[in-house]
């Protein structure tokens, strides 16, 4: 738990991770602000999402869309906490001269949203109304 806070305070205090290490290329570095960057917009796709089925699908049986809404929102807000994380960590792992760290969200994330989308399909497949 006291790795999960540490990490969690560099979040806030970036310039604490320069007291580690050595500074990597700047290259990699650069390399993983992008990548950071990408899930931060794959973030704001799925929040836009989640806001598009809310307000654009009223006919859709209720149930239905909260429950897609909400899929997609908490799968945004996962997303975009998880970039923030994954970019202190594989920063930390650089300056270290360590391995990056291997995650498994990439896969829940796509798991996520393959349920969402067979979903959407079931939905319109078989009608609004449901």
């Amino acid at each position: 738990m006291s790795n999960f806070v540490q990490s969690l305070r560099l979040w806030f205090a970036p310039e604490r991770i320069r007291e580690e290490g050595d500074t990597p290329d700047y290259r990699f570095s650069l390399a993983n602000e992008r990548t950071f960057l990408a899930w931060l917009r794959t973030a704001l796709a799925l929040i836009g999402g989640g806001f598009a089925v809310d307000q654009f699908l009223p006919d859709l049986r209720w149930g239905w869309r909260i429950g897609l809404a909400l899929a997609l929102l908490a799968a945004g807000v996962l997303c975009s906490l998880r970039a923030v994380n994954h970019w202190v960590r594989c920063e930390r792992a650089m300056r270290r001269g360590e391995d990056l760290p291997a995650s498994r969200f990439p896969t829940v994330l796509s798991l996520a949203v393959a349920v969402v989308a067979l979903a959407m399909v079931v939905v319109v497949l078989f009608g609004w109304e449901g």
